[in-house]
């Protein structure tokens, strides 16, 4: 099983993040495709730079003619980038900043009301992205939304990101969304996370670290500071955003085989703290793994398929591992559906809370299972649509491998056959036809 492991002993935030996929092998051009699908005029700006001597790539947005504000103002922004938001309320004179309060500079433009949250999923899904990528970036943009509303105590759509922050945030999360589906991973885990210390300056006044919304998106999630490092802000909004959406497992280093390891930069070079972000991505050690799953049931006879179809959705978002929805009969004969969901343990509290909260049921049966998983992978092959990818399902490791089943991943053949004008059927044909004749690489 292919796997990755973020430690985030510096922080993270959304331009850290897309460096150090980059470092990680995830080709550029991925970042660079996405990007412009959205018809913003912006661009990236990749380089290698030196954090307390170690080399790692740093990612900066541009928004046309020249960097957006978190690149050309670094040292205002502590190592990171913020995602700057307002509400607008019309029957209010005042604004509501988000996070950080900013000092003015003469080259800077003026500040302007920019997107709202309608506006920016208008963008998104205008693009020609993927369909799981448009879902990934709006699921963060979403979860910003929702904790700047909480702070501010207004409707999640009176939230404003400003012009130019709404760039580079959306270049972040949509670039980010893109990198995370490129790369293939079966299973993400992440460290602890440092928020550093000290305290910034917002509009509601002087705050310790972690600012108001990003402590609202790391609630439930293993957070800590190191009182001997650098006193400053080391997690932003935009990578609370993405974490939150990327839903990883938090824990220690998993057991496995490191292929490839990754550091993103920070946009400040603090003496003795190596500012970075790092990623390990490799195989699982465990060939043939058994785990424990949680599995929560309810069965419902009162509520709209609607309703159970927007349940299932939400529960796949907050990372289960599995939604199924099952035809039952019920008490006086009444129609049924039994709707089950499989989870990691460690998400079974929010899920259960999802279920009590979002569905008519009065009661919800949990119990553990054991499940035997094969090691995944994914191979690439070359057929007349482009390149498919192929998940690989094999028992035992290196020599004693034995790969038992091989499917194309449906997206790309869907997005292969859009593109071609053929059946989805045909691409998968040829797909798998292609990786039985040798053609993966």
């Amino acid at each position: 099983m292919r796997i990755a492991y973020l430690d985030c002993f510096a922080g993270i935030s959304g331009d850290m993040f897309l460096g150090v996929l980059l470092d990680a092998g995830l080709a550029p051009q991925v970042l660079h495709d996405a990007i412009a699908s959205l018809n913003l005029g912006a661009s990236l700006n990749l380089e290698r730079v030196d954090r307390s001597g170690i080399s790692s790539t740093r990612v900066l947005v541009f928004d046309g003619t020249e960097p957006a504000e978190k690149s050309t103002q670094p040292e205002l922004h502590g190592s990171h980038d913020h995602t700057r938001t307002h509400t607008y309320d019309h029957t209010h004179s005042h604004d509501h900043a988000e996070t950080h309060t900013h000092e003015k500079k003469p080259e800077e433009k003026p500040h302007h009301h920019g997107r709202h949250l309608s506006s920016i999923r208008k963008i998104i899904n205008a693009s020609t992205l993927a369909d799981e990528v448009k879902q990934t970036a709006i699921r963060a943009f979403e979860l910003l939304g929702a904790s700047e509303a909480k702070i501010h105590n207004v409707d999640v759509e009176k939230i404003h990101f400003h012009e130019v922050g709404a760039i580079d945030a959306i270049v972040d999360i949509v670039a980010a969304s893109a990198g995370i589906h490129a790369l293939a991973v079966d299973k993400w885990f992440c460290s602890p996370l440092n928020v550093g210390g000290g305290s910034v300056d917002c509009a509601h006044g002087h705050f310790p670290v972690p600012a108001p919304a990003t402590a609202d998106l790391l609630r439930g999630l293993p957070t800590y500071t190191d009182s001997a490092g650098p006193q400053m802000e080391l997690v932003t909004p935009t990578g609370a955003a993405i974490l939150r959406a990327l839903s990883p497992t938090f824990t220690q280093p998993p057991v496995m085989r490191v292929h490839r390891i990754g550091y993103g930069a920070g946009g400040r070079n603090p003496k003795g703290f190596p500012n970075v972000l790092r990623l390990n991505i490799g195989e699982s050690a465990q060939a043939a793994s058994t785990n424990t799953v949680t599995v929560l049931e309810t069965a419902l006879d009162d509520l709209t398929p609607q309703i159970i179809a927007h349940v299932a959705e939400q529960a796949l978002q907050q990372g289960a591992l599995d939604v199924m929805l099952t035809p039952v009969v019920m008490k006086k004969g009444r129609p049924g559906t039994l709707l089950t969901v499989l989870c990691d343990p460690e998400k079974a509290s929010a899920l259960e809370h999802l279920l009590l909260r979002e569905t008519s049921t009065l009661g919800i049966r949990i119990h553990q299972q054991q499940r035997s998983c094969l090691d995944r992978s994914h191979q690439t092959v070359s057929t007349d649509y482009g390149e498919i990818r192929i998940k690989v399902g094999s028992l035992g490791q290196d020599a004693f491998k034995e790969e038992l089943n091989a499917n194309p991943e449906f997206e790309d053949c869907r997005a292969a056959a859009a593109a071609h004008n053929v059946p989805v059927k045909q691409v998968v044909q040829s797909a798998i036809a292609a990786y039985h004749s040798g053609k993966s690489k």
